[in-house]
């Protein structure tokens, strides 16, 4: 495969702007503009769904869709989707770095990253997840491993621990209780090299 050169040029003055924003190092930066810019077929400076898509590791993943899915929020004045640029970019995986202690940067904090497993769940973006919604992301996660019956008893159980207010909803703040209890912020970082 032969290297790819996005039409626009990173700047000293762009991977600094970009290292404040994210945390990421000037190497880790130059690293995911060749990433990005391999993505960028089109060579246009931004990154589309399909181009997403593209990633081997989402399109293995179970949830790859609604990674994607995340990139993209439509514009409130045409109500369109826009394409990804290197710095949205930058910013969206700088949520999967670790938390490094006094190093750590806002977008890899927690709660950041609480909020975006929270809006993996909250298919209908209501604010709260239902249990169809834990039935719908466990039948995407585990497929034709579990019949649509475990399914729902997994569901069933998951609600009854994490809904502590009993009105058939996990909150946010429910959302997080149930994740103290588990490795959650390893489970939500990728190793970004040096």
């Amino acid at each position: 495969m032969g290297s790819h050169c996005s039409t626009i040029q990173l700047e000293d003055s762009d991977i600094e702007e970009i290292r404040r924003e994210t945390g990421f190092s000037a190497s880790q930066i130059k690293r995911l503009y060749s990433r990005f810019s391999n993505l960028d077929k089109r060579n246009n400076a931004y990154l589309s769904r399909d181009d997403f898509l593209r990633i081997p590791e989402l399109a293995i993943n179970p949830l790859g869709e609604r990674i994607v899915n995340s990139f993209f929020v439509p514009t409130s004045e045409t109500g369109q989707e826009q394409g990804i640029n290197f710095k949205d970019f930058a910013k969206a995986l700088a949520r999967f770095r670790r938390e490094e202690g006094n190093k750590s940067h806002p977008l890899n904090k927690t709660e950041n990253k609480l909020e975006y497993a929270f809006k993996m769940y909250d298919i209908d973006n209501m604010n709260k997840i239902s249990k169809d919604n834990i039935c719908y992301i466990l039948s995407l996660m585990v497929g034709a491993n579990k019949s649509s019956e475990q399914l729902v008893a997994i569901a069933a159980r998951t609600m009854l621990e994490a809904d502590e207010d009993k009105d058939g909803y996990i909150d946010f703040d429910e959302f997080k209780k149930a994740m103290e209890k588990t490795d959650f912020q390893s489970k939500m970082s990728i190793r970004f090299l040096a």
